[in-house]
Parts: C-alpha cells; structure tokens; sequence
C-alpha cells in the first residue's frame, strides 16, 4: 500500500492526485458523517429540542477536534517535507512528538471542558431544555474524544507516509461501526443523547487501535519509535507552526457558530421563531455545508504530500499544476453543494426531521447559506496551499479572514437592517470577500515566484 516516493514527481499529477485525495477525503468526510448520522438518529427518534441541542454542542465539539488539526495537519505536511528531503529520522521524530503533544494538550482541553461544561452551554446559547440533553451528550463523547483526535493525526500522517488506501479502509470502518451502533443505542437500548454519544465512542476507539497497530508495525516505512515519544522542541515548532492555520480556523468556526447561536436567539423571536427552532434549523443546513467543506478539506490533503513532496525538492512546476488542479476539483465540490441548496433543500432538510415548519425553517437557511457556496474551494484551496509551502502567516490570515475578521463583523451588522435573514446572508457576503482576498494573495504570490524562478509558476494561469 505504500506509495513510491518517486511517484511524486514522474507519476501523472491526476492519477498520484486522486490515489491520495480520495482516501484524504473519506478521512475527513468521518467527524461530518458522525454528526450527519447522528443528527438524523436524534431528530427523528429522540425530538426536536434535541436536535437544537445536538446543533449547539457543535462549537465544543469542534474545539475538541482542532487539536487534531493543529496536530495531524502540522505533522502530515513536515513529514511529506522532511521525506521529499529524504530525511527519514526528522519524520520519525515529528511521529513520536505528535503523540505526546496530542496526549498534553488534549488532555488540557478536555478536562477544562469538563469542568465547566455546565457554564460553556450556556454561553454557546442553551436553554433550559436543551441543556440537559447537550450535557447528556458531551459527558460522554468528551473524554472518547481523545481517541478521535489521536486517530485522526496518524491518519493524517498515514497519507503522508504513503498508505493512503489503508487509512481510508481505518476511517470507513469506523464509520460503519458508526451506523451499526447508533440505532441500537439510541432506539433499541432506548439510551436517547447518551446512546448517540457511546456509538460515537466506541467508533472512534476502533479507529485509534488500528492506526495504532499500522504505526508499531515493521512494516510502516516510517514508524512509531519509543526512543521518539518526547516533546522534541524543533519537532514540535515546526508541527505547531504548520498546524496553526486549520487550528485557528475550527477555534474561529467555534467562536462564529457561538455568535450566530446568541444572534438567532436575539433576532428568531422577532420573526415569531423559538431561538431553538432557529439553532436546530441552523445546525441541520450547517451539517449539510460541512459535507462538502470536509470533502475539499480532504482535496486539500489529497494536494498536500504532492505540494510539500515536490516543493521540498524545488520543483515548482510540479507545484503548480497540482495546486490548479486542486482548485478545479474544489470548485466542482462547492458547485454540487450550491446547487443542492439552491434546488433540493427541502429534501436535504427531511433527512433530520418530519416536522413541516422545521424542514421550511431549514431550507431558507440552506438557500441563503449557499448562495455564494461555489466561491468557497478556490479559497481553501489557496489556503491551504500557503500551509503546505510552509508559509503558515498567510494561510492563518486568510482562514481567519473568512471565518473571523469579516464573518463576524458581518453577522453583527447585517441583521441590524434584515433581521433574521441577516444572519443568514452572512455567510453569503463573508464568502465572497473572503475569495477575492485570496485571489489578491494568490497573484502577489505568483508574481513573487515568477520574478525569483523564471518561467517556474505561470502567472497568467
């Protein structure tokens, strides 16, 4: 299953592309299909008050899975630089780093989680209702959650070390154990958000195991060393520093779905909607969006060992032709999911509940949502571009610039003039400058490139 490293430079850029996009995007597509299924579980056998809850743990959640991205990310792209450079012993140390930095700072984040859980519901905008089946939730899925973030760092570095294919079959079993489990619990066992939360677990456990056993394993062409599982300072800067872009972007997202949660709460009531009603309606079209932004999520992997490989050993054509190559892929994606919630939205939103006044409320904030969702994998694309050529400020700039710096400001001012539906066009405006800034950067990059290195990157592109 490994893949020849000679590979990265003389294989058909398509082929090598989709031989690493593919599983990269089952990988990340897992953590969205967890929720998708579990939403679907929740709202159907269990209410629509636990629906919104469901919606409002989204942003703890997603804290928890940040540090498997400052992590995984941050590691996976060094480990395709240092093996482009054929320095295999630098790889293996960023490998045993990895874990005992997972093992510390989750372990940090978790227990302050659970220690203020109570208070951290109520400033992400529970009620009185829905608090009790978040907590019921997150009792649970917080500790199993360190399997998550482990898993998913070493699946991330199992596609940059060459076994693309094997972390794929890891993650598919995971997510089936997923589907197997989670009606049991929750209808059969009758054990409701705790139910939800155990099948969750118990998946992500599985797939700790076996990343574990690849890993330890001799025939990993990089492995998990005892001698390497050490808080190496050079490994972990260069981890962190490559890291730090995906890790602000989740934290940011985090702080985002807080903000919209407390303006749905404020402006819902005003349109004669539950704030409730509004966050669970929210979280239903904010599952589907997450489908596809994982799915470029995991081009963007895909991009990354080719990207990193080849910039290591300075062959900038290489570069460039993956990157663009990326970007058309992205685009498709982000087309499908515009014109999915242009069209169908009221089938998407049936998926999560049968109450007619739901699916509506849904489908108008699917539509709004995705009004401009086709800009959106030209954006990450190029940020994500910037991280696996080491260029970790931009990349962070530009993540946070579509999910703080003009999202935010957004969403406070609009709805001042639209209401309700300025919370929805948010996104919307949010996506379209975000884009033309990447835009911006790109061709000052480009321009920057082409005056060192010739006719290297072609600006007219």
């Amino acid at each position: 299953m490994a893949t020849n490293y000679k590979d990265f430079t003389d294989k058909k850029m398509s082929s090598l592309f989709w031989q690493y996009a593919l599983p990269a995007i089952i990988g990340t597509t897992v953590n969205t299909l967890y929720n998708i299924i579990d939403g679907i579980f929740i709202g159907h056998w269990i209410g629509r008050e636990a629906l919104s809850a469901a919606g409002l743990i989204l942003p703890v959640m997603t804290i928890a899975a940040a540090i498997g991205l400052l992590i995984g990310v941050g590691s996976a792209s060094r480990i395709s630089i240092f093996l482009g450079q054929k320095a295999q012993d630098k790889a293996e140390r960023i490998i045993g780093s990895s874990f005992v930095l997972t093992l510390l700072l989750s372990g940090i984040t978790l227990a302050v989680l659970m220690i203020f859980i109570d208070p951290l519901l109520y400033l992400v905008g529970a009620s009185e209702v829905t608090h009790t089946y978040a907590k019921q939730f997150l009792q649970i899925f917080l500790p199993g959650s360190l399997f998550l973030t482990l898993s998913f760092n070493y699946a991330n570095m199992m596609r940059a070390c060459g076994y693309p294919l094997k972390a794929m079959l890891i993650i598919l079993s995971t997510v089936v154990a997923n589907i197997i489990l989670a009606p049991i619990f929750i209808k059969l066992f009758d054990w409701g958000m705790r139910g939800a939360a155990l099948a969750t677990t118990i998946a992500m456990m599985l797939s700790f195991i076996l990343v574990m056993i690849h890993f330890t394993s001799n025939k990993s062409v990089v492995r998990l060393r005892l001698k390497n599982l050490r808080l190496d300072k050079e490994s972990i800067l260069d981890i962190l520093s490559i890291g730090m872009s995906p890790f602000a972007m989740q934290v940011a997202t985090s702080v985002v779905v807080v903000f919209i949660n407390w303006q749905l709460n404020h402006y819902a009531p005003l349109a004669n909607i539950s704030g409730d009603d509004a966050i669970a309606a929210y979280s239903n079209a904010n599952r589907l969006i997450t489908l596809f932004i994982m799915v470029v999520i995991g081009v963007n992997q895909g991009m990354q060992p080719i990207v990193g490989y080849n910039y290591g050993a300075q062959n900038y054509a290489r570069v460039k032709e993956t990157f663009f190559y990326a970007v058309k892929i992205a685009t498709v994606i982000t087309g499908i999911g515009f014109l999915l919630g242009m069209f169908i939205p009221n089938l998407l939103a049936s998926a999560f509940t049968s109450e007619q006044d739901m699916i509506d409320l849904s489908s108008t904030a699917l539509r709004y949502i995705t009004l401009l969702f086709i800009l959106i994998g030209f954006q990450m694309v190029t940020t994500s571009f910037f991280q696996c050529i080491g260029m970790a400020k931009i990349s962070i700039i530009l993540s946070l610039s579509r999910q703080v710096l003009i999202l935010l400001p957004t969403l406070y001012i609009l709805p001042k003039f639209l209401g309700l539906d300025g919370v929805w066009l948010a996104a919307p405006v949010s996506d379209l400058l975000a884009s033309i800034l990447a835009y911006l950067t790109l061709y000052w990059y480009f321009k920057s490139v082409k005056n060192r290195h010739g006719h290297a990157i072609n600006t007219n592109d």
